[in-house]
C-alpha cells in the first residue's frame, strides 16, 4: 500500500495490473470526504501510477491542458476550455506533462453526499455519472465556467477555514454545483430532463455499474429489482431516451474494453468472464457494437 500524503489519497494494489487510489481525508489533512483545489495548489496525480482507478469522483476544469487520456479504453485529447468529469472505478491512464496543465479540480467520494441526503440514487440521477453514451467532457467558455468556478471557491473556503455549519454550506453548494452542472449537460447533448415517476431507471444503472460481469441479461436485473422488464424498459426510455437492452449493451462493451486493455486476459478468458458462450460471439459483439474488431481496436489504440 502506497501512501501520497500530496494528494489526499493512498493507492491500493488490489488489482495485477490496476492500482486503485482511495481517497483519505486524514491525508488531506481537512474531516472532509472532499476537496478542490487549483492545480498550482495541489498537482493531480495523474502520474502516480500508470493504469489505475479511483474510489471518488473527480471534475477538472482546465484552463491549459495537452496530452491525452485513456479512459474506460476511450482516448481523450486535452485542451484549454476543457470540462472533464469522471466517475469511481472509471479505468484510467494519463499521457500528460504535469507542467503543461493548469486546472481547478474537485474530488469527493459519493459517501459525503450520501450522508446527508436521504436519496440513494442521487449521483445516478446526474446525466453525467457513469454515463457509457455521451462523452463526460465537454467545452466551456470562460465566462460560463465562472459560477461553477465560484462555487468550488467556496466550498474551499469552507474547507480551510471550517466553523460549526461549514459541513452543511459545503454540501449545500456541492447540491447547485452537481445539479446545475446536470441541468447544462443535459442542455449540451439534448438529454431527456423530465420529473421521475420511480426510481427503477436510476436503480438499473446503479446495478450494471455493479454486476454487470454477473448479470448479463436484461431479465436478470429486472427479476433483481421484482418487476416486469417492460416495465423496467419504460422507465429507462423514459429517463435515460435509450432502451435497457441498450444500456446494458453499452455497459457490457465498456467492461469488454476495459478487460481488453488492462486485465491482461485473453479474448477466451474474457469471453469466459462476462458470460459469452464462446470467444466468437464476444468478438462479433465487439464488431457490432464499435464497426472495428478486437484487433483494429487494440492497434488503434498504440496509434
Amino acid at each position: 500500500m502506497n501512501h501520497n500524503e500530496k494528494f489526499g489519497i493512498y493507492t491500493d494494489q488490489a488489482e495485477k495490473q490496476i492500482s486503485l487510489l482511495k481517497y483519505s481525508k486524514s491525508s488531506c489533512g481537512v474531516d472532509f470526504l472532499l476537496n478542490t483545489a487549483e492545480s498550482s495548489e495541489k498537482r493531480g496525480w495523474f502520474d502516480a501510477d500508470k493504469r489505475y482507478k479511483t474510489d471518488f469522483f473527480e471534475f477538472y476544469f482546465f484552463r491549459q491542458a495537452e496530452g491525452y487520456l485513456f479512459l474506460t479504453g476511450e482516448k481523450i485529447e486535452l485542451h484549454p476550455g476543457m470540462v472533464l468529469i469522471i466517475s469511481p472505478f472509471q479505468w484510467q491512464e494519463w499521457h500528460v506533462d504535469l507542467d503543461k496543465l493548469d486546472y481547478t479540480f474537485l474530488i469527493f467520494q459519493e459517501e459525503f453526499i450520501n450522508n446527508f441526503l436521504s436519496d440513494k440514487y442521487f449521483m445516478y440521477r446526474l446525466l453525467y455519472c457513469y454515463q457509457h453514451d455521451y462523452p463526460t467532457h465537454f467545452d466551456l467558455e470562460v465566462t460560463a465556467m465562472a459560477p461553477y468556478l465560484d462555487l468550488l471557491s467556496k466550498m474551499k473556503h469552507e474547507l480551510h477555514e471550517p466553523v460549526a455549519d461549514s459541513y452543511h454550506m459545503i454540501v449545500a453548494y456541492l447540491y447547485q454545483f452537481l445539479l446545475l452542472l446536470n441541468r447544462l449537460y443535459a442542455g449540451l447533448f439534448g438529454l431527456p430532463f423530465d420529473a421521475p415517476l420511480n426510481n427503477y431507471a436510476y436503480q438499473y444503472k446503479e446495478l450494471l455499474e455493479k454486476h454487470i460481469a454477473e448479470m448479463t441479461h436484461v431479465s436478470d436485473y429486472a427479476d433483481a429489482m421484482n418487476i416486469s422488464r417492460i416495465s423496467l424498459n419504460k422507465a429507462v426510455k423514459r429517463e435515460f431516451g435509450l432502451s435497457a437492452v441498450h444500456l446494458l449493451k453499452q455497459r457490457l462493451l465498456q467492461e469488454v474494453k476495459n478487460e481488453l486493455l488492462f486485465s491482461g486476459r485473453s479474448v477466451k478468458e474474457i469471453a469466459f468472464r462476462l458470460h459469452f458462450s464462446e470467444p466468437n460471439h464476444l468478438m462479433r459483439f465487439f464488431k457490432q457494437m464499435t464497426g472495428q474488431t478486437i484487433g483494429e481496436f487494440l492497434a488503434s489504440r498504440l496509434s
